[in-house]
């Protein structure tokens, strides 16, 4: 009997796989992208990507290096045909191109595996390669696509079994399967966005040797990452993004991590802050020894013990990925623990759910705010009041007060500059990043709370919001809030903060007064140089 899910193969879109690509000269550029802009029109505030110029050369691996919302994956998503540049020219070995689809990118000789597979779970290895082939129905041998498989995978060591269904797979198995979906066509550029994200160390250690062995056939390969260690081991050149805009590009053998980090974070100016010297009061944050797992069971906060008073901020700096999402993630109960304690004003909370860490006096500003900080399909007025609807005045007897709720709702818009056409009708999924982000802070910090944990909390908004965003922290400070800041903006953590602490693979390295240190110093403690 035919597997019905089988005949989701109808719908392949790409040819079976071309010829394999014609020798390539050693540093022969295979693609390049010039003077690309990328914008989208009402969603932020800065251009995605301003005028990038990129390419890629056969037998080399080329290391596109920034921080989050820097632009990187916007730019792998241009060259791979899941978007479409708002100006700029691609070419592919030298001929301008127009890339309007992932099936134009292939028969170009570009293929890309993302950072969330894309594999239907349900189906086995080599059906989910087969999706994409146009001459594949349910008369197509599928044993001429598991032979296929088995052959790419001894050629470059991507151990996997073709009839094994995706779901009983690791997620380093799951990602030798996005390669091979995408090495069955033969491309000459090869993209990879943020590869090592779900892998074990010894897993990732594999897929190098993986990706040494393709450029060393002659192909190309782009390597997004926001990880300094793997672009120094890896890579043979290093682009750095900042902020939409290409700030160098070096060969690695050329520079250090202490430069890239710099590249990545920019000239921080401090501002002096107007804030006086608040009087800290209670411990309203502890962590003894905190130990907290990260993807697939590998370490990620390594016996983190630090404390938050009153009237203080504290701010987390480090390189995106070493383990600041974790931490934030446990401390609001939303991740679990392996070891260590958590207490929030002396309350031992570990192991406690993210509504008791809310109960407990904690307000929590998440770095995805899409996924974790709204519910995109509810109202906005919904989503203001997601925290407090089960609190008087707002709900008597499980009743709800739709006139206060609006009132108050209204309120918000107003006092945070959250533009929408109706408190009502106006869906979150809607709104813009920065008026998303500004309902979340609306919603989070109105009733002024004893502790705050801010995830990287002005991102995507504007110069006045951001502004506005500081003096309320500041406010907050002043009024005897615990504020535990994460941020990958240096001149936010200096202007914010009255300690810092740098976090470098899972650790603490040190704490410093804000006023006793500066940003080179800082810098270096976040490459992991040792000061």
């Amino acid at each position: 009997m035919v597997n019905p899910l089988r005949k989701l193969l109808f719908r392949g879109s790409s040819r079976e796989n071309g010829q394999r690509p014609t020798k390539l000269e050693k540093g022969e550029v295979l693609l390049r992208a010039e003077g690309i802009v990328k914008e989208f029109p009402g969603v932020w505030t800065h251009l995605i990507l301003d005028h990038v110029t990129f390419d890629v050369r056969a037998g080399e691996i080329h290391a596109l290096l920034g921080e989050n919302g820097a632009g990187k994956t916007v730019m792998a998503n241009i060259l791979s045909g899941f978007y479409m540049p708002s100006s700029g020219q691609i070419h592919v070995r030298g001929r301008q191109v127009s890339i309007n689809s992932p099936k134009d990118a292939l028969r170009l000789g570009i293929g890309m595996a993302h950072q969330e597979t894309t594999l239907v779970r349900p189906l086995t290895v080599a059906e989910n390669i087969a999706l994409g082939i146009s001459e594949f129905d349910l008369s197509y041998p599928l044993s001429k696509v598991e032979r296929r498989v088995r052959e790419l995978s001894q050629r470059y060591g991507l151990e996997v079994d073709p009839r094994a269904r995706v779901e009983d797979l690791s997620a380093g198995e799951q990602q030798r399967v996005e390669i091979l979906k995408t090495l069955y066509y033969e491309p000459y550029v090869l993209i990879l966005d943020e590869p090592t994200s779900v892998l074990a160390p010894q897993e990732a250690e594999q897929l190098f040797s993986i990706l040494r062995s393709m450029a060393a056939d002659g192909r190309g390969i782009v390597y997004i990452t926001h990880k300094l260690e793997e672009v120094m081991e890896l890579s043979d050149r290093v682009s750095v993004l900042r902020l939409g805009k290409l700030v160098a590009t070096k060969q690695t053998s050329q520079t250090t991590k202490e430069e890239l980090v710099r590249m990545m974070i920019g000239d921080v100016a401090i501002t002096p802050t107007k804030r006086g010297r608040a009087k800290k009061g209670e411990v309203a944050l502890e962590l003894r020894d905190l130990h907290v797992l990260g993807a697939e069971g590998s370490p990620a906060v390594d016996g983190v013990s630090i404390q938050v008073r009153g009237g203080e901020i504290l701010g987390i700096a480090g390189v995106a990925g070493n383990g600041q999402r974790e931490l934030v993630e446990a401390i609001t109960g939303m991740r679990g623990v392996e070891a260590g304690r958590i207490l929030i004003f002396g309350e031992d909370m570990t192991g406690r759910s993210p509504r008791a860490f809310a109960d407990q006096g904690v307000s929590h500003i998440p770095e995805e705010r899409r996924r974790i900080g709204t519910a995109e399909g509810m109202s906005l007025a919904e989503n203001l009041m997601m925290r407090d609807y089960r609190l008087p005045p707002f709900s008597k007897r499980g009743v709800l007060d739709r006139s206060l709720i609006s009132q108050h709702a209204q309120r918000m818009v107003s006092e945070f500059g959250i533009m929408a056409p109706d408190l009502w009708d106006t869906e979150a999924r809607i709104l813009s990043g920065g008026n998303i982000q500004r309902l979340i802070l609306a919603r989070e910090l109105w009733r002024e709370p004893r502790l705050i944990i801010a995830a990287h909390p002005t991102y995507g908004l504007d110069l006045k919001a951001v502004q506005h965003t500081h003096e309320l922290f500041s406010r907050l400070r002043g009024k005897g809030s615990a504020i535990l800041l994460v941020s990958e903006d240096l001149e936010e953590i200096f202007a914010m903060s009255d300690r810092i602490a740098v976090m470098f693979r899972g650790k603490i390295v040190d704490v410093k007064g804000a006023r006793e240190t500066n940003p080179d110093e800082i810098g270096l403690m976040m490459a992991g140089s040792q000061i």
